[in-house]
């Protein structure tokens, strides 16, 4: 099977508009979690969440478009033009070029927003772009169109494992010659009334509103559930034959993935699902010393501790320096694996470990090395990167440097 390599990086979240300015912010410590400013929050018990301030769509779509695409399009366009650009083609043959696209929810804002006005006005009033601007397949469509590739569009809508499972639906599409290349693009933009609602219902987020900037703490004894974070990440994936013909920049290889099936709870995660996605991972890529660790990390009781567990019974006396980002950027569910990926192939080309934040009184299960509060300059030339999602789905990627 043919090898595959990341030769484009793309990304945007509370922290930056772009991979640089985002990635040296997290780096840097900063958190971009704060109170929400896109609708009145008066009524809710959570008023705080990584919420894009200031993004114009105009500047990356054009103006009569904007109306047509969900805010996670406009956030995954933006991603993913920055990671074509990024890879640099001089010209590509678009039958050979595909998209992975991938989200957890999709268009959950203008599906409240067309609920609201069927209910007050009637479904005569709808927009007609409604249904078309919610699809979570609408991302691979739109940024199919904006950069003219026609070949494999797929779609991973697996909740929070979604973009790392759109990375490993990539790679597998190049490995049996379905496509040369693949545009991978993970998106969410979920911050809304019944979105915040709907997660606060389950008791799954943080109340920390008073103090946004400590509420999001993985690993912490004090973690209190996570924080929705928007956002998208994207990665130009293609053969390793093809990157070398064009003299492309390798960011790195990516040499293994896994997936894995709870069958244990809705909501609640197994810890030996997520061993097993990463056990898989691990064992394809040729159980190499892995340096570091993306971890899900989302700062819930049962996620971090589950997690920590089962790095350990995958890597042994081993384990690798582990953080989670979502202290930082709050948890960007169907997008965050992308995102992940991208942060974690960054640290690896920087030589540099970003931080897990407000991490002050240890658990006693969750016992790792996870860079507290302070990035780390460190040397990886393995990185693996996870996530897992409700209804039991998990993934996980490993890359390597060349």
């Amino acid at each position: 099977m043919k090898r595959v390599v990341v030769t484009g990086l793309g990304m945007i979240n509370s922290l930056g508009f772009d991979k640089e300015s985002s990635f040296k912010a997290i780096v840097d410590g900063e958190c971009g979690i704060k109170r929400i400013e896109s609708f009145d929050t008066t009524n809710h018990t959570v008023k705080i969440a990584g919420e894009i301030v200031g993004f114009d769509p105009k500047t990356v779509m054009n103006p009569k478009d904007v109306k047509k695409a969900d805010r996670f399009i406009q956030l995954g366009i933006k991603a993913a033009t920055e990671a074509m650009e990024d890879a640099k083609f001089d010209s590509f043959d678009q039958d050979r070029f595909g998209v992975s696209s991938a989200s957890g929810i999709g268009g959950l804002i203008a599906i409240e927003k067309n609920s609201l006005i069927c209910d007050a006005r009637g479904p005569r009033r709808i927009s007609p772009f409604f249904i078309p601007s919610a699809l979570v397949n609408m991302l691979g469509g739109f940024v199919a169109i904006e950069h003219k590739i026609k070949g494999p569009n797929l779609s991973s809508v697996t909740a929070c494992a979604a973009g790392t499972h759109a990375i490993s639906a990539a790679a597998k599409t190049i490995m049996l010659g379905g496509a040369d290349k693949m545009l991978v693009v993970g998106a969410e933009a979920a911050i809304c009334a019944v979105g915040i609602g709907g997660f606060s219902s389950m008791k799954a987020l943080s109340t920390r509103n008073d103090e946004p900037e400590l509420a999001s703490r993985p690993f912490d004894l004090d973690r209190d559930g996570f924080i929705m974070g928007e956002g998208a990440g994207a990665l130009v994936l293609e053969s390793y034959e093809d990157a070398i013909a064009r003299g492309a920049h390798i960011y790195g290889e990516l040499i293994g993935f896994g997936e894995s099936g709870d069958a244990y709870h809705i909501t609640t995660p197994d810890p030996d699902g997520a061993y097993r996605a990463m056990k898989a991972a691990y064992d394809m890529a040729g159980k190499p010393k892995v340096d570091y660790i993306n971890a899900h990390g989302t700062s819930t009781a049962a996620n971090d501790k589950n997690e920590t567990a089962a790095i350990k019974k995958v890597f042994g006396e081993s384990v690798p320096l582990v953080s989670s980002t979502k202290g930082q950027i709050g948890h960007c569910l169907g997008a965050a694996g992308a995102i992940e990926a991208v942060i974690s192939l960054m640290a690896m080309r920087d030589k540099i470990l970003p931080p897990t934040i407000n991490y002050t009184t240890p658990d006693p299960g969750c016992d790792l090395d996870y860079v507290p509060n302070v990035a780390r300059e460190f040397e990886a030339d393995i990185v693996m990167s996870n996530s897992f999602g409700f209804g039991g789905t998990n993934g996980s990627v490993i890359f390597r440097k060349i």
